[in-house]
């Protein structure tokens, strides 16, 4: 017996849409008053901080891009960034495959000890972090920061693209092998493009945290040739006065790529979240 769907009636529906809309006022406020704020001078943003500039000066993001030195810095984050995300969906879900497909001693340890990962948080692993980095030689390289993502990123991907490759029916697996596909083909020409929307969930959370992330860079970068965004931001901290216009010129420049990403991907992203909402 199918149980009959809750519809909220019309005050209901008001009052979500309301909610909706205050929430959504509240997280695209900072964001407005980012954007006026990177084409004012440093002194309007103190003196008519919430208000219209007075004019655009949009020459703030040329600056800003050029005294930074930005292009060096947005080549760095877009390698780690990408080059992250490639990885981690391609060790992740060979991972979650094996594990959701097939049935061997220790296959639900070993899923446990995974997904274990989720409780601990990395950045409190930070000193055994620096030591092993620092005993392979890889400090001051893109290459640590890449490890370190990758690693964190494979809980939360695990975790995620086993409950989808589980809610594909086996079927469709014994119909490829009966047609002559090897193990391999099954994953990479049928499995992948059916959880096409938990590939864009993993990718998008994950490109978000690399691309921000401010804190392992500082701790394992000293080259300013291979900063990322966030640590060539700090530049326009200084000593004795901060340059705020070239401040918030230089982040809005830093949302564009997760804005166009996820605008891109965002389809896929929202069915995988609520997907994964009711699959398990």
């Amino acid at each position: 017996m199918e149980l009959p769907r809750w519809r909220p009636g019309k005050l209901t529906q008001i009052i979500l849409h309301f909610i909706l809309l205050a929430y959504s006022i509240i997280v695209l406020y900072p964001i407005g008053i980012m954007l006026l704020s990177s084409v004012k001078g440093t002194r309007e943003i103190f003196t008519n901080p919430y208000g219209w500039p007075a004019s655009l000066r949009l020459d703030n993001y040329s600056k800003a891009w050029k005294l930074a030195n930005f292009s060096v810095y947005f080549q760095n984050s877009a390698f780690v960034s990408v080059m992250t995300i490639l990885v981690l969906l391609f060790v992740s879900s060979m991972a979650a495959y094996v594990l959701a497909r097939f049935e061997f001693r220790g296959n639900r340890a070993l899923y446990m000890l995974f997904i274990s990962g989720l409780m601990l948080p990395v950045r409190l692993a930070v000193v055994p972090l620096f030591t092993m980095i620092r005993d392979i030689n890889l400090l001051d390289t893109r290459t640590a920061l890449l490890m370190v993502y990758v690693a964190s990123g494979i809980p939360f991907s695990i975790f995620l693209l086993v409950n989808f490759f589980k809610s594909i029916p086996k079927e469709i697996e014994e119909a490829a092998i009966i047609d002559g596909c090897g193990l391999f083909s099954i994953y990479y020409r049928i499995m992948l493009p059916l959880i096409g929307p938990a590939l864009a969930t993993v990718g998008i959370y994950n490109f978000i945290g690399t691309w921000n992330d401010f804190f392992f860079p500082l701790i394992f970068l000293r080259t300013k040739s291979k900063y990322t965004i966030p640590l060539g931001v700090m530049q326009f901290f200084g000593e004795f006065t901060n340059q705020w216009d070239m401040l918030f010129s230089s982040l809005t420049i830093a949302i564009v790529p997760v804005i166009i990403i996820f605008m891109v991907a965002s389809k896929q992203f929202i069915r995988g979240m609520t997907a994964g909402a009711v699959k398990g």
